[in-house]
């Protein structure tokens, strides 16, 4: 029975009329609507750079967050991760773009009928018991919805948006124009390594089936960890452009942002474990730590979801990151620009080594107080905000820097969990945390786990757009 479903859903895929390949006339559409943004913008800020020309940031801001808030793809994506690094955009774009996590619509049902039966073929409402026309989530790449096998399993069924390559491939062209005409308003960084990094996380997360593997890579990392639960891909009701998942019930985390002490802190202990045994042990993180990621159960345990964006690092790049913990510990300068210098920081000159120093002391302020604490203060409605402010200045003034394409996504989980715990006002010793997880921590080690559990889920040696 099984073999004759897939024989015929493979006969769909092949036959089905899927408008995606010949969609030109969305493209164009889409195509002028990003560029008339993104020129709007970048022009707005280089006649206030250059010609003296005074905007209006916050309102123009609210325009750029309408005009993209009805554009479905990845340059929501960036923007949401734009938002969670510090002073990547001015702070009136960021703060606006950090509202496009939640506020996705999501598309008709139409659009979902021709996605299943494009995926798995005309008969695709046989195979569930129910399913729902109303989206349960909707996000940048795809939306999710609510369904019920004729096993009695609840699940969900996250659908990609059409013609999502063409998609990122626009918005990608159009970020890496903003990104040089904001690198003449501001030297400060180079986004040269951001761009890469981000092109490279977004086409991976195209591949529902890549995804369906970190999904068990997860599974299989925090299988020893009682607070985290991971859900079970269905692979028989998966393809490339179709996730279908166990459905992990739990409430939204800011729900439990008046819950008692113990409780909001044992979540974030949840948390805190969650993205950083993975990190620790096998040298992998997960690259989206917004809110709409994860929901928390009755018994405080963490549900964590979407496995689209996941980054694996070298071992020696986790080693840097524990070698300038010891550096600013003891106050080892030359430790610490032995880590700065394995993550690729290269040529750097004294002032530039003291302004990372800087933003490396707020990072790791957490871990390095042995004792029960907050994680700090948000200070301009974003963690980081103003010790960014004062890094970016003062690295303007040095001469700017160009940053790792690693750090895109490892600040942006810091900045990204540190701001749940703020929101949670968890009190915890992260110190005694983070000696827990380093405790034993041996490069040779970890590259050794990693190495045979990517092998493990079909996920390679190492990352694969690295270098």
């Amino acid at each position: 029975m099984a073999t004759g479903r897939k024989k015929q859903s493979d006969t769909a895929k092949a036959t089905a009329v899927d408008s995606e390949g010949s969609a030109l006339g969305n493209r164009v559409v889409r195509y002028g609507k990003v560029s008339a943004t993104m020129a709007g913008l970048a022009a707005r800020l280089a006649g206030e750079r250059y010609l003296g020309l005074k905007i209006e940031r916050q309102e123009h801001a609210q325009e750029l967050l309408q005009s993209l808030g009805s554009l479905k793809g990845p340059l929501m994506k960036v923007g949401q991760i734009l938002a969670t690094i510090p002073e990547a955009l001015p702070p009136e774009y960021a703060e606006a773009l950090q509202q496009l996590q939640s506020n996705a619509p999501p598309m008709g049902w139409s659009f979902v009928k021709r996605r299943m039966k494009a995926e798995l073929g005309p008969d695709w409402e046989s195979r569930f018991t129910s399913f729902d026309h109303d989206a349960a989530a909707a996000a940048s790449l795809g939306q999710v919805h609510r369904a019920l096998t004729p096993a009695g399993v609840q699940v969900a069924c996250k659908l990609q948006y059409p013609d999502m390559q063409s998609a990122i491939d626009a918005d990608l062209r159009q970020l890496k124009i903003i990104f040089s005409l904001y690198e003449k308003y501001d030297s400060a960084i180079s986004t040269k390594y951001i761009h890469q990094e981000l092109a490279a996380r977004l086409y991976e997360e195209l591949d529902y089936k890549r995804e369906a593997r970190h999904c068990a890579l997860y599974a299989a990392m925090l299988k020893q960890e009682k607070g985290v639960h991971i859900p079970r891909v269905i692979e028989d009701l998966s393809t490339s452009r179709l996730l279908t998942s166990t459905w992990l019930d739990g409430e939204k985390i800011l729900s439990f942002k008046d819950a008692p002490q113990e409780s909001r802190n044992q979540i974030a202990l949840n948390l805190f474990r969650a993205w950083y045994v993975p990190f620790y042990y096998y040298g992998i993180i997960h690259g989206d730590p917004h809110l709409g990621n994860y929901s928390i159960r009755k018994d405080l345990s963490l549900n964590l979801l979407d496995f689209g964006c996941i980054r694996v690092f070298p071992a020696q790049f986790v080693g840097g990151v524990i070698d300038l913990y010891h550096a600013l510990l003891e106050d080892d300068q030359a430790r610490a620009v032995h880590a700065f210098e394995t993550w690729g920081f290269n040529g750097l000159t004294q002032e530039q080594i003291d302004i990372l120093t800087i933003w490396a002391r707020f990072l790791y302020a957490p871990v390095l107080d042995n004792k029960v604490r907050t994680i700090g203060e948000v200070n301009g409605g974003m963690y980081g905000r103003e010790t960014a402010h004062l890094v970016h200045q003062k690295l303007k003034e040095a001469g700017g820097v160009t940053v790792p394409r690693e750090f895109v996504f490892m600040d942006r989980a810091a900045l990204g969990l540190g701001s749940v715990f703020l929101h949670l006002k968890a009190e915890v010793n992260w110190y005694k945390l983070f000696h827990e997880l380093i405790a034993d921590f041996e490069t040779k080690a970890l590259a050794q786990r990693q190495k045979k559990i990517l092998k493990t889920f079909d996920l390679g040696s190492e990352d694969p757009h690295q270098g």
